[in-house]
């Protein structure tokens, strides 16, 4: 029963995390967010298209899809797996990996979404809000310096799998591989999501925040 109730929660995240809010706001103004711009199905494509209130429409959207995965599949868990404290947790990890690779894949939308960091960010706070605090001020900080989205985004990303060895370092408990598998899965897509926007950094063709895609 636990392994089935594992399966079940990466499913649930991956079938809300597909509710691609960007792509959604997009029909509402009569465009598809993913041909117009850069592209992505994502805040920072919503903002340089749709403007301030469409992007931080997609931001709540996003960041509330995994805490709806994750808060579901814990409820579920919680009565079922009962006293099994481990797999309660290792459910929680596959919903916010789920509700990553949905936001990521849609399938309701052709599997074309965004590059989940506002997914991923708010999965980060549900499992470890310190490493999640430290993640969000670091790359806000980086994308108000430099005006570069994409490279707060990495150097995020980068930091979260860093982050979870750091603070688990002398922690012998049974999840603690699980937990790091987990950051580097998560990180390591985000990057590779972010692969284009890198060599475009390197290159000095990235557009920041305020300039015209």
């Amino acid at each position: 029963m636990a392994y089935l109730i594992l399966a079940v929660s990466l499913l649930i995240g991956y079938l809300i995390g597909s509710i691609n809010t960007s792509v959604i706001v997009g029909k509402f103004f009569g465009i598809d967010i993913r041909k117009t711009g850069s592209g992505n199905a994502g805040a920072t494509n919503t903002l340089r298209t749709l403007g301030t209130k469409a992007a931080v429409i997609v931001l709540i959207g996003d960041a509330l899809k995994t805490v709806i995965s994750i808060l579901i599949v814990k409820f579920i868990a919680l009565r079922i797996l009962k006293d099994e404290q481990y797999f309660i947790l290792y459910a929680q990890y596959l919903a916010g990996l789920g509700t990553v690779l949905g936001h990521n894949f849609p399938v309701y939308f052709g599997f074309k979404g965004g590059k989940g960091i506002v997914t991923s960010i708010s999965c980060i706070f549900m499992l470890d809000w310190k490493i999640g605090l430290i993640i969000f001020v670091v790359g806000l900080s980086l994308m108000i310096i430099t005006r570069y989205v994409s490279l707060g985004s990495i150097t995020g990303s980068i930091l979260y799998p860093v982050l979870v060895i750091a603070f688990n370092f002398n922690n012998k408990e049974e999840y603690v591989p699980y937990y790091i598998a987990l950051s580097i899965v998560i990180g390591g897509l985000a990057v590779y999501r972010h692969r284009a926007n890198f060599v475009r950094l390197i290159k000095g063709t990235e557009s920041k925040v305020g300039s015209k895609k």
